[in-house]
């Protein structure tokens, strides 16, 4: 039923884009563009910390760091609740 616009579907988009934004167009592609690319920076950003996080094996972690993450959370636990 609804699908990918075909050949003529995209030519009257574009007519329709031209009168809406007439000479604003180049600068609303141009944020469009910088929007994506921020976008996928983000998600690289991301993706290169899930990477970190999973070299990092939690066996390597110390008592020492593991205690303190324990303390903390018990901690915030008890401002939670008031």
């Amino acid at each position: 039923m609804f699908g990918m616009p075909g050949g003529i579907e995209w030519i009257i988009i574009l007519i329709v884009a031209l009168l809406i934004f007439g000479k604003r167009l180049p600068e609303v592609m141009k944020s469009m563009g910088r929007g994506i690319v921020e976008f996928k920076k983000g998600v690289k950003g991301v993706e290169n910390e899930v990477e970190d996080a999973v070299e990092k094996k939690p066996d390597k972690l110390t008592t020492e760091t593991r205690n303190k993450k324990t303390e903390t959370d018990k901690e915030h636990i008890k401002e939670m609740k008031g």
